[in-house]
């Protein structure tokens, strides 16, 4: 009999969420997909399992490799797992971060409270 993991504790293992939590929580609002199937937290991850996790404008898919056996340092994540996101989806992820970031000469502090809500007004105004 092939002994497997929980998903949610896999997804933490392999570095896809920062806690547990936040990985039981998206397994619970159904973001979490085992082989085209909305996986429970107590699901069983295999070797050879797809999983396509939805993350805000993301939809990012994995290969399972190997199942590990505690939290993994970010170097050894690839033994254990093959991202297949497509290229498409990488792109959003890098132009979300791009939009999303003010650039601020250095020197001048953080934005006193006007400045905030003129760059928010601002950022409104694009996003229409």
């Amino acid at each position: 009999m092939e002994e497997g993991i929980r998903i949610d504790k896999w997804l933490w293992t392999v570095r896809v969420f920062k806690t547990r939590t936040q990985a039981t929580e998206a397994c619970r609002a159904g973001k979490v997909r085992v082989n085209d199937k909305i996986a429970k937290p107590s699901h069983e991850a295999k070797p050879g399992e797809t999983i396509t996790i939805s993350i805000a404008p993301v939809n990012k898919t994995v290969h399972v490799l190997d199942l590990p056996v505690s939290r993994l340092a970010a170097k050894l994540v690839p033994g254990y797992m093959q991202d297949l996101t497509p290229a498409e989806e990488c792109e959003k992820l890098k132009m979300m971060r791009s939009v999303s970031f003010e650039h601020r000469l250095r020197g001048l502090g953080r934005p006193t409270k006007r400045e905030r809500r003129e760059i928010e007004h601002l950022k409104k105004k694009l996003g229409e």
